[in-house]
């Protein structure tokens, strides 16, 4: 029974690191877009940037991640939502690649028009691709999508009061993480100037944010009752409770300077409306389809909750590492030189990283050999199980071999020496 629940509560948890961290990315731009003229305006555009620069395509493995899960785990409502909402899907999917050739085309901008369309193109690209995946998010929610290939509404299905509420709430969502987030760094870099100018922004944007999802729940009542119903007296209750809860402290944390803990408290009150949704809406995936009938045949969904737990095993110590880095002051401007905060070489950080990857990959291969021979019924999952375990003995081996094995023989035993 829990088996076809897994791959979406892992798609769920993917999503709300999408909008959490992706989200902050997003937001990011629309600040570039408002920030006015002059050399005020210039320092904020930089910061925006050099903030989330080394971070920014590590934040869109959660989306490839939300797609792959769900494209394999249950196919039938993959289908159906990526052809009836194929419309916001293809606007987001354009914003996400022109705000990537931006960060590539940025630093080899030259003139003042250059840096124009640059800037420009990224920032209108961070407003169009919240609103649109809150938009296909929004034709989900309202059950405007039915079972099969294009069957709803190529436009009503995410042009609607829902959808609209849903793009907006993500589009002021992610300015107000961004903001959030920026404010923090610009403690960490000494500009008061800066934390000043996102601080504000941080307060403008949470309190909007607030009145929309406020003013989305009559919006909900008219136009999608049963998951109003559901979030204010059904399972949702509990996730919009914590939501409500985490957003005030973290407009409080702002308010008194508190960015570090803000940015954690701003992130459970995002990430909590992704649960609600999730929460109020099961057991439906779509309108007529629930996730036991779109679940894919027991092996599948075997493979895929092996792969997601072997991989994480080897994934998220990497992205944890970065994020640290970034935290730390690690990819700073100027920081070059000044000890702890100082950015590994590329060699360091792959030495770094190869000195615990047995250990890791030999953790993925025993969860892969044991789920798949213990829990899939299928032939071809009992042989990549089988060959999962003997990876692992492998690995293991190498992970914890004696250091004497590492180690010169001449060093091991010095009397060979005069030998």
């Amino acid at each position: 029974m829990l088996l076809i629940y897994l791959p979406l509560i892992f798609a769920l948890a993917g999503l709300a690191l999408y909008t959490v961290l992706a989200g902050a990315d997003f937001g990011a731009g629309m600040w570039q877009l408002t920030a006015g003229g002059g050399a005020d305006a210039q320092r904020i555009r930089n910061h925006a940037h050099e903030s989330m620069a080394p971070v920014w395509e590590a934040n869109h493995v959660w989306l490839v991640f939300v797609l792959t899960v769900m494209w394999t785990a249950y196919p039938s409502a993959f289908g159906s939502i990526a052809s009836t909402l194929s419309i916001p899907l293809f606007i987001a999917a354009i914003g996400i690649i022109f705000r990537g050739g931006t960060y590539a085309l940025q630093s080899g901008t030259s003139t003042p028009r250059e840096v124009r369309a640059v800037d420009t193109t990224f920032a209108i690209s961070s407003v169009l691709t919240p609103f649109a995946l809150g938009a296909a998010v929004g034709g989900i929610a309202s059950l405007r999508v039915p079972l099969g290939n294009a069957a709803g509404d190529l436009v009503t299905s995410w042009l609607n009061p829902t959808s609209i509420l849903i793009g907006a709430l993500a589009v002021a969502a992610s300015a107000y993480l961004a903001a959030v987030y920026l404010s923090a760094d610009a403690v960490r870099l000494g500009h008061p100037e800066l934390v000043r100018a996102f601080r504000a922004r941080a307060l403008v944007a949470g309190v909007l944010a607030g009145l929309i999802a406020v003013a989305g729940l009559v919006v909900l009542h008219s136009d999608a009752h049963r998951l109003y119903n559901r979030l204010v007296d059904g399972p949702g209750l509990p996730a919009l409770i914590v939501s409500i809860v985490a957003g005030a402290v973290a407009l409080g944390l702002v308010w008194r300077g508190r960015f570090e803990l803000a940015r954690y408290a701003a992130a459970v009150a995002v990430a909590a409306i992704i649960a609600g949704w999730g929460l109020a809406q099961q057991p439906l995936v779509l309108v007529d389809l629930t996730i036991r009938q779109a679940a894919a045949p027991h092996d599948t969904l075997v493979v895929v909750v092996v792969a997601v737990l072997g991989g994480a095993v080897i994934l998220l110590p990497s992205l944890g590492l970065l994020f640290a880095l970034l935290l730390r002051g690690g990819f700073d401007p100027g920081q070059a030189g000044r000890g702890v905060a100082r950015a590994p070489a590329p060699h360091a950080v792959i030495a770094s990283s190869a000195a615990g990857l047995a250990g890791r990959l030999a953790v993925a291969c025993l969860i892969a050999g044991i789920g798949l021979l213990t829990v899939a019924e299928a032939g071809w999952a009992h042989a990549i199980g089988v060959v999962s375990l003997l990876a692992f003995v492998v690995a293991g081996f190498v992970a914890v071999r004696p250091a004497e094995l590492a180690r010169d023989p001449d060093e091991v035993n010095p009397t060979r020496r005069g030998a």
